[in-house]
């Protein structure tokens, strides 16, 4: 008896140790709520892309000392870095189409994304592999990309200011540590 209780906490410990499942998103667009649009970075927002392109930079291991040692994660200290900084897009401008199922979203004319509302579904880059999801959660719109060690991207697209401004939250996660997070605002122009 005492075993079978210590075996079936052991089960239940190890259940709440797995790996993190990300939920769907709501496909239904919140009524009055177009996201479409050409939207420029703001002056006070010019920092945030120098922010993201360091870390960037440094998941891939540009900060690498000269014996080729990587630097610990200064938050978590396990010394492994998000792999999901290669889902993340920048750019000082946005153009933004919604159509009835999905945003595409183009960044500085060079890379453009595809998200369908409500989606589940595998991303890649290059051998990289990652969970999406992606929707509507109240007035915004949602982005979540897992990999495979528990580095979580979310991206947030809400408009404030009566539509004339586009802000993008931004938030990594290296498991429950938060890595980064920032804000940026774009103005329509």
């Amino acid at each position: 008896m005492r075993n079978t209780m210590l075996l079936t906490l052991l089960l239940l410990l190890a259940a709440c140790a797995t790996r993190e499942v990300l939920i769907a998103k709501s496909p239904v667009v919140p009524d009055g709520v177009d996201l479409s649009g050409q939207w420029l970075l703001s002056v006070d927002s010019n920092d945030t892309n120098r922010t993201l392109a360091d870390a960037e930079y440094e998941a891939a291991g540009g900060f690498e000392d000269l014996l080729g040692e990587r630097p610990r994660n200064r938050r978590s200290g396990r010394g492994r870095r998000a792999l999901v900084h290669v889902f993340l897009e920048t750019g000082e401008r946005l153009r933004i189409t919604q159509t009835d199922f999905g945003l595409f979203i183009s960044f500085d004319r060079a890379v453009v994304e595809e998200y369908g509302f409500g989606e589940h579904r595998q991303a890649n880059v290059g051998p990289i592999l990652a969970e999406r999801v992606s929707g509507w959660e109240v007035d915004g719109y949602v982005i979540e990309t897992l990999d495979r060690e528990g580095g979580k991207l979310v991206e947030r697209y809400v408009l404030a200011d009566d539509g004339r401004t586009l802000i993008r939250q931004i938030t990594i996660y290296d498991g429950d540590d938060v890595e980064m997070s920032l804000e940026q605002r774009f103005q329509r122009i």
